[in-house]
């Protein structure tokens, strides 16, 4: 009896019980490994280029980066996409995209096996073995006027940016920036989905937020990876809790 390699599956959407039951089936399923679970686009983005799966699982209807959005970013990439929604009517985008099957909520184990098994002919006999091949979805970078000159930044680089008197100053993971341009000049220069504006004076990237904690105010206080922490305005936190599935 042969044994099946292994295949690598990503898993994203954002309702928690969708993402779980399709963990489950997977698992029914033999010869699976689970080796990233997400709940929007952007993280999508992050944890495939981190872990670069044979196979993406994703959610068409997720908050902020759709499943599709997604999906076309990554479109060259190693690996077979598989969107999963409830409704159908986003099945000729997900096949021009070059998917390679389209599942219909509630998943039906049947189904699933079916879509596995497209996914491993497609592969080649088997799933290829995982391999670092650097992966990312790269954006064009953007031009940032500074005291010290023009900095070209990319924006996936970005964590989030806030006016600081009469300039703006924009922080990655490393370093922080001052600069002339407004905020608005620097949003409109982003790629769309990428960052949110959270206040009259920050833009956010929340693929790099860490914990939105509560304020009095109803808004939150978000907490970077670099350590920083950037203030949500009570409307944005409003829409951010719809985003995000929060009550």
């Amino acid at each position: 009896m042969s044994v099946l390699p292994v295949l690598r599956v990503l898993v994203a959407d954002d309702e928690e019980t969708a993402r779980k039951r399709a963990i489950r089936l997977l698992s029914e399923l033999g010869g699976i490994e689970i080796v990233a679970q997400c709940t929007h686009g952007l993280e999508v983005l992050r944890e495939a280029a981190a872990t670069s799966p044979d196979m993406l699982l994703l959610d068409v209807d997720m908050p902020g980066l759709s499943g599709l959005e997604a999906g076309k970013l990554l479109a060259s990439g190693p690996w077979k996409v598989v969107y999963c929604t409830a409704h159908s009517e986003h099945a000729v985008a997900a096949f021009e995209q070059g998917a390679a099957d389209y599942l219909v909520k509630p998943l039906a184990l049947e189904r699933l096996a079916k879509a596995v098994e497209r996914v491993r002919a497609q592969l080649g006999s088997g799933a290829a073995p995982a391999v670092s091949v650097g992966v990312s979805v790269q954006y064009a970078p953007i031009a940032i006027p500074t005291h010290e000159g023009v900095r070209l930044l990319g924006p996936h680089d970005i964590s989030h940016a806030v006016i600081e008197g009469e300039l703006v100053r924009i922080h990655t993971r490393t370093e922080s920036l001052l600069s002339d341009m407004s905020l608005q000049a620097l949003e409109s220069k982003l790629p769309q989905g990428l960052v949110d504006r959270v206040h009259r004076k920050a833009l956010l990237n929340l693929s790099e937020v860490l914990r939105l904690e509560p304020c009095a105010s109803g808004g939150y206080d978000a907490h970077t990876r670099s350590g920083h922490v950037v203030e949500v305005s009570r409307q944005a936190a409003r829409e951010l809790r719809v985003r995000l599935g929060l009550r």
